[in-house]
C-alpha cells in the first residue's frame, strides 16, 4: 500500500506539473521571441530621425555605426532608388505594395529573421531599415527557463513523494499492527488488543481506527464466548459424575473375569477422561500447558484395538490387526488419534450385527500413514452423507459426528478419508490417510516399539 500511494502521488504530481509547466514554458518561449523583435524594432526606430534629415550614404553609414546593431553588423538601410547601406541579408521588394508604399514585416533568412521597418524620407519616398535577429536571440533565456521549470517539477514530485510516503507509513504501521494482533489472536493470545488512542494510534486513518475498535470488540466477545463454553463443558461433564458413580458401583459387583475387568477398566478410564475435561475447562487458556503435537500411530492403534477386543470377544466377533511393527509418527495429538480410532471401531459395533468380523490395517509410507478399518457388514448404502457432519443415520444413540471428526483429523494433516467396500471382508471400509510430510518429534519413550502388531482370528 505504501508504494502504491507513492506511485499515485508521483503520477498525480507529474500530470499537474505537465499541465501547468508546459504552457508556462511555451509562454516563456513566446515572450523571448516577442522581446527579440521588440528590441529589433527599437533599434530600427533609432535610425528614423537620421533618415528624416538626410539620405546621404556616408551620413547613414555613420548613423549605422553609432548603434549597437550596426556595430554587430546586424543593421542595414535600403535607401530609395536602390542603394543599400550596411550588411543587407534580404530584398525588401516583397514588402512593397503596388502603389509604391512599403510595409513593415519579417522575412526568414539564413540563421534567423530580418525585421524590415519602412520610414518616410524626402519627396514622399520611403527608406527600408533592415534589422537582423539571429535565432539565438529568439531563444535567449528559454533553456534556463525550462531548466528552472523542470527543477520546480522535480521538487514538487519529491515533496509529494515525501508526503505520500509519510502518510503511507502511518497507514501501513496501523494496518500491520492490526494484522499482527489478528495473527496473535488466532494463535491463542486472547489478551491482545489494538491501541486506538495514544501515540501508537496517532496518525491512523479513521477507517483503521474503526477496524481496531471492531477487532477489540471481537476479541472481548471471543473471550466471553470461550469462558461460557468452558463453563458449559465443565457443567455438562460434572453431570456425568452421577451415572459414572452408578456404573462404577455396578462394575464392582460384576465379580471376577476378563469382561468384568475390562468393564471396570473402561469405567475408570471414563472417569479419568471426565475429570480431565473438567480440569481443562476450568483452566484459563493462559495457564494451559503446551500441546505436544505428534504421536506413534502404531502404538495408539494397538492400544485402542486391544481396548475394543474385549467387547469383540463378548459378541463373538472375529477381528484382525495387521501392520508394520516399526514406529509410525503422525503430526496429530495422541488423544485426537485415539478418539478417531474409537469412532471408527465404534461404528463397526454400532452398525453391524453381533458376530460380524472386522479388521484393522495400518500401512506407513514415506509421506503418509494410512489406517483402514473394514468389516463384513452390509456396507454403506450412500457414502456421501455418512461422512458429512450430522448427516449420518446411525439410529438411536448416534450423533452423526464420528466420521466428521475423523475427516477433520485427516484433513488437518493434509490427508483425507475415503469410504468404500472392503475387498477382503465384503462390507464397509474406511481409509484414513494422515500426511506425515511435516517432521514429527515423538516423545522419548515412544521412539522404540515392539516388532509386530497382534492378530486375533
Amino acid at each position: 500500500m505504501r508504494w502504491a500511494m507513492v506511485k499515485a502521488a508521483i503520477a498525480g504530481t507529474v500530470m499537474v506539473a505537465l499541465a501547468f509547466l508546459i504552457p508556462l514554458g511555451l509562454v516563456v518561449q513566446h515572450t523571448a521571441r516577442d522581446r527579440a523583435f521588440t528590441t529589433a524594432q527599437r533599434q530600427a526606430a533609432a535610425l528614423g530621425p537620421a533618415l528624416a534629415i538626410t539620405t546621404d550614404q556616408e551620413a547613414v553609414s555613420r548613423a549605422l555605426a553609432s548603434t549597437d546593431a550596426g556595430a554587430q553588423d546586424r543593421l542595414a538601410v535600403h535607401l530609395p532608388g536602390g542603394p543599400t547601406v550596411g550588411n543587407a541579408r534580404v530584398d525588401p521588394g516583397p514588402l512593397t505594395s503596388d502603389q509604391g508604399r512599403s510595409r513593415a514585416g519579417t522575412v526568414r533568412t539564413t540563421g534567423g529573421y530580418a525585421l524590415l521597418q519602412p520610414f518616410a524620407v524626402d519627396n514622399g519616398r520611403t527608406a527600408m531599415v533592415e534589422v537582423f535577429v539571429p535565432d539565438e536571440e529568439l531563444s535567449r533565456g528559454v533553456g534556463t527557463a525550462w531548466l528552472v521549470l523542470s527543477g520546480v517539477a522535480l521538487a514538487l514530485v519529491a515533496v509529494s513523494v515525501a508526503v505520500a510516503d509519510r502518510m503511507g507509513t502511518r497507514i501501513i504501521r496501523s494496518a500491520r499492527r492490526l494484522a499482527t494482533a489478528a495473527r496473535s489472536l488466532g494463535s491463542g493470545n486472547l489478551t491482545v488488543r489494538v491501541p486506538v488512542e495514544g501515540p501508537e494510534a496517532a496518525g491512523a486513518p479513521e477507517e483503521l481506527r474503526e477496524a481496531a475498535y471492531a477487532f477489540n470488540a471481537m476479541a472481548d466477545r471471543v473471550v466471553h464466548l470461550l469462558a461460557a463454553e468452558r463453563e458449559l463443558a465443565a457443567d455438562l461433564s460434572h453431570r456425568l459424575r452421577t451415572p459414572l458413580t452408578v456404573l462404577r458401583l455396578n462394575a464392582a459387583a460384576l465379580g471376577e473375569g476378563d469382561a468384568a475387568d475390562a468393564t471396570r477398566h473402561a469405567v475408570a478410564q471414563l472417569e479419568r477422561e471426565v475429570d480431565q475435561i473438567i480440569r481443562t475447562a476450568r483452566r484459563h487458556p493462559v495457564d494451559a500447558p503446551p500441546v505436544v503435537l505428534g504421536c506413534d500411530a502404531v502404538e495408539v492403534v494397538r492400544e485402542r484395538v486391544a481396548f475394543w477386543s474385549a467387547l469383540a470377544e463378548d459378541e463373538g466377533r472375529p477381528w484382525q490387526l495387521n501392520g508394520d511393527g516399526d514406529a509410525a509418527p503422525v503430526p496429530v495429538q495422541r488423544g485426537d488419534l485415539a478418539a478417531a480410532v474409537d469412532a471408527l471401531l465404534g461404528n463397526v459395533f454400532r452398525h453391524t450385527a453381533v458376530g460380524t468380523a472386522f479388521a484393522v490395517d495400518l500401512t506407513a509410507t514415506e509421506d503418509a500413514v494410512t489406517v483402514l478399518v473394514g468389516d463384513a457388514g452390509p456396507g454403506f448404502a450412500d457414502p456421501a452423507p455418512a461422512i458429512r457432519r450430522g448427516a449420518g443415520h446411525g439410529g438411536e444413540g448416534s450423533t452423526g459426528l464420528g466420521l466428521d471428526i475423523v475427516r477433520k483429523l485427516a484433513e488437518g494433516t493434509g490427508g483425507d478419508v475415503a469410504l468404500g467396500r472392503s475387498a477382503a471382508l465384503g462390507g464397509a471400509e474406511i481409509a484414513v490417510r494422515l500426511n506425515t510430510r511435516t517432521q514429527v518429534e515423538l516423545p522419548r519413550q515412544q521412539r522404540r516399539r515392539p516388532g509386530r502388531l497382534i492378530r486375533k482370528d
